[in-house]
């Protein structure tokens, strides 16, 4: 039961996020909440031990005050910014976290300018009355950034403390 939740509560918040944010330019502060409340619950039930525990709240901490200074400045989404937070949670304060902005980062950039050129496109004209596709043709909206958060989440998951320990789990190892 432990590993099922460690194998469905992260990549479902994650998928919710990024669909979420495509279609309606927002990530529900449930979602980030959801994370790191089904974190604080998980982690101690795996045998993860404390001073590791309290550093993976810590990572949390940092991306929050870092992207809230972001926010603050206009330069993110409040919703990317508590969903980056409480991904770090979960990723914690090693190479899976470095692994996962630089990951974020890459994803994030591609989708933009796939997005920016989408816009200026005689395509975006036909198509941008697509429930799908509206956020993404209209030039006066930012970029729903969660889609790269959560695609980028999805791909260094796997190397995470939690998910190595719930594969080993339902390997019976």
């Amino acid at each position: 039961m432990l590993a099922a939740a460690i194998f469905v509560i992260f990549p479902f918040c994650m998928a919710y996020a990024a669909v979420s944010d495509m279609l309606s330019m927002t990530i529900a502060n449930r979602v980030s909440l959801l994370l790191v409340a089904s974190f604080m619950v998980l982690a101690p039930m795996t045998g993860m031990d404390w001073n590791l525990y309290g550093m993976h709240l810590v990572a949390g901490i940092t991306v929050l005050l870092f992207t809230f200074t972001l926010f603050a400045l206009g330069a993110m989404g409040g919703g990317d910014a508590k969903l980056l937070a409480a991904t770090a949670v979960w990723m914690g304060f090693g190479i899976e976290l470095v692994q996962y902005l630089v990951m974020a980062g890459f994803v994030g950039g591609v989708l933009t300018l796939a997005i920016m050129s989408y816009r200026g496109s005689a395509l975006a004209i036909f198509t941008g009355h697509n429930r799908m596709l509206r956020n993404f043709a209209d030039s006066s909206l930012g970029v729903p950034y969660g889609i790269g958060l959560g695609i980028a989440g999805l791909i260094v998951y796997p190397e995470t403390a939690l998910m190595q320990w719930a594969i080993a789990a339902a390997s019976g190892g």
